[in-house]
């Protein structure tokens, strides 16, 4: 697998970006490893941290001569980002990226790359709540999926080599239609995190009192809760404005079955309650089976 790529260009050097720039330099997948990143102290940190030969804020330094460039930002910057490279990716380049979601990162990209440029979106289902090049770890990606979705017509060879790269950091691919991946994380992923950010933010929306004794006694629960709700807020605005029809629509269906559960306890219905809650143990131990727990 070594020298996969001669050049990787790595936009965004957070805890996502930093993990796969230490794949990359552990693995020895390309020959040089550039990092485009704004932020001077994240820079700086990344080649301290000897996981990129290069760190720069010059979109042309970071990508001319490119094999591999992998956008690793918030969703919400793809469109400005893909506008500011387009003229410096060479023929041949393979785009890639990051993001929890799809059919808007197709939208935003798509329209800026110029011909003999391979896109292939990718989605590495992993993560901490952590964030900065120093959160990273190589092995994050290891026994978890990676969800590819490109475009009708990509080049072959292009999604054999994204394929190659994340399964050498120890991920399982699959090539799935984008909308298709949408609906799929928004139950999985999306709607979790909005439960997680609601139920944290009526915490603190609690007199102070209260609040402090719900710190204090935090059970395991809230404290699960606790750690999805401190994921970086600026991801996950933009995910939940850019997955919003499948969002809204998982949404809805919660919506109907809370107000049925609440119904069932108004009631005392325990056979509903134990009906509800012996089917949704089944998941969790087919999660287990499925070693994603």
């Amino acid at each position: 697998m070594a020298g996969l790529f001669d050049k990787v260009a790595i936009i965004g050097i957070g805890h996502i970006g930093s993990s796969l720039a230490r794949v990359i330099k552990r693995d020895g997948l390309a020959g040089s490893l550039v990092t485009l990143e704004n932020n001077a102290a994240h820079r700086a940190k990344a080649l301290e941290l000897g996981i990129v030969d290069e760190a720069t804020d010059d979109p042309a330094i970071a990508v001319t001569g490119a094999d591999l460039v992998v956008l690793a930002t918030p969703v919400g910057t793809y469109a400005g980002l893909a506008q500011a490279i387009a003229p410096f990716l060479k023929p041949g380049a393979i785009l890639s990226d990051v993001g929890s979601v799809k059919m808007a990162v197709l939208r935003d990209v798509l329209p800026h790359l110029p011909d003999g440029v391979s896109f292939v979106p990718g989605h590495p289902i992993a993560g901490t709540e952590h964030s900065g090049p120093t959160a990273g770890f190589a092995e994050l990606f290891r026994g978890r999926w990676c969800i590819l979705t490109p475009p009708a017509g990509t080049e072959q060879s292009a999604i054999d080599k994204v394929t190659a790269l994340w399964q050498s950091a120890g991920s399982t691919v699959e090539i799935m239609e984008a909308s298709y991946h949408d609906r799929v994380l928004a139950i999985t992923s999306h709607l979790p995190h909005l439960i997680a950010y609601t139920i944290v933010g009526t915490a603190t929306d609690l007199e102070a009192s209260l609040q402090q004794e719900v710190i204090k006694f935090s059970a395991s629960g809230f404290r699960d809760f606790t750690r999805i709700a401190a994921s970086d807020p600026v991801m996950w605005r933009d995910i939940f404005l850019n997955n919003r029809e499948a969002v809204l629509d998982v949404l809805q269906r919660f919506t109907e079955d809370l107000t049925a559960l609440q119904r069932a306890i108004r009631w005392g219905e325990g056979d509903k309650l134990e009906e509800l809650f012996t089917r949704t143990r089944a998941i969790r131990r087919s999660i287990i089976d499925a070693r994603q727990a």
